[in-house]
């Protein structure tokens, strides 16, 4: 394997840094279960703390927007994140993102701010027919997948994440992404909760094609030399540690791994600090953010209930080594929350161990 133009941290580097050069060892360079810090990496100069903040490009830049993430990556960096995921929502933005000369100069930005890319994703409009019960839109979905372990790879990320479809028989009207349905004050036209569900639903066939299905998309990332990182979103095939270890079971592939988005969890009143001792050794990925105490807003970092304290604590616990990158709904002033968060969450790293 050729190095990486990018002069943050590669993807070999990430491999090394937990001194095994096998994907089943990778996974310790999130999770660490043995306990072993992951070493520094000269080039990309993060952090002497293994816990390291980072931020999405999509908090200043929309996710459909695609590339060029040009401004976003300088905004982030200015504000001291040395970790970002850049997101992709259209298949032909993958080609985007390796035509010259957007690529090259995308890995001199990042090579010039000493920022990594944490992970490549791709969003449910990219990669939401592997939760077709159609085998061909399945094995369609699976192609553009490999797609995106191939930019992925040529980015020097680590690893390729996605949010776990859901079911493409569920549905609701005027919400084309169906884990934004979740409250009667912000998203239901009406009194009731409820969504499109076929009538005699088989759910075992419907949960045999998700694990075959993952177990696929396992595969070419690892032949990628990537690692696959699951996020929970409500009303998919894994909202959460339980139904994603239930999967794991299935695939039992370290590559495979859980990326925890603790606002998701907590949307749907499961304490997070739990799912990280759940997750111990399968998690990869940690998505920051705040929510109100009804559950229903994911708020500026700092004005919600979240226990970011406990969630550090606990990630200290469980030897994980990877990013925690903040994700934020729309704010009037994003680079105020942003700095805010980060403030936040370094004096919590400061005084936890």
């Amino acid at each position: 394997m050729k190095k990486d133009r990018n002069e943050g941290l590669t993807r070999r580097g990430f491999l090394k840094g937990v001194g095994a050069g096998t994907l089943a060892a990778a996974t310790a360079a999130s999770a660490a279960p043995s306990g072993k810090k992951a070493k520094s990496q000269k080039s990309a100069d993060l952090s002497k703390d293994a816990l390291r903040l980072g931020s999405v490009s999509w908090n200043f830049r929309s996710i459909a927007a695609g590339p060029p993430w040009t401004e976003a990556i300088d905004t982030i960096a200015d504000l001291g994140f040395r970790g970002v995921e850049l997101i992709v929502a259209q298949p032909d933005q993958l080609d985007a993102t390796l035509a010259e000369p957007h690529f090259s100069g995308l890995l001199r930005q990042l090579g010039q701010h000493k920022m990594v890319v944490s992970q490549f994703v791709l969003f449910q409009t990219v990669s939401g027919d592997l939760g077709s019960p159609d085998a061909e839109k399945r094995k369609a979905a699976l192609a553009v997948f490999e797609k995106g372990c191939q930019v992925a790879a040529k980015l020097g990320a680590p690893m390729i994440n996605m949010v776990a479809p859901w079911p493409t028989v569920f549905r609701k009207k005027g919400q084309d992404y169906l884990p934004r349905y979740f409250s009667t004050e912000t998203t239901m036209p009406g009194p009731k909760f409820q969504y499109d569900v076929p009538r005699n639903l088989d759910w075992q066939k419907t949960w045999s094609d998700f694990v075959a299905v993952m177990k696929e998309a396992t595969g070419i990332a690892k032949a990628a030399g990537l690692l696959f990182s699951l996020e929970n979103h409500t009303h998919t095939l894994a909202p959460g540690p339980d139904a994603f270890l239930r999967l794991w079971d299935e695939v039992r592939d370290p590559t495979l791994g859980f990326a925890l988005d603790i606002g998701w969890l907590q949307l749907q009143r499961e304490y997070p600090v739990v799912a990280i001792y759940k997750t111990r050794g399968r998690l990869m990925n940690v998505h920051l953010r705040d929510i109100d105490g009804l559950a229903y807003r994911f708020v500026p970092p700092g004005s919600g209930c979240m226990d970011f304290e406990g969630v550090v604590r606990a990630l200290r616990d469980i030897g994980y080594t990877g990013f925690m990158s903040f994700e934020q709904d729309g704010v009037p002033d994003m680079r105020y929350a942003l700095s805010r968060g980060k403030q936040i969450l370094e004096e919590i790293l400061a005084k936890t161990s």
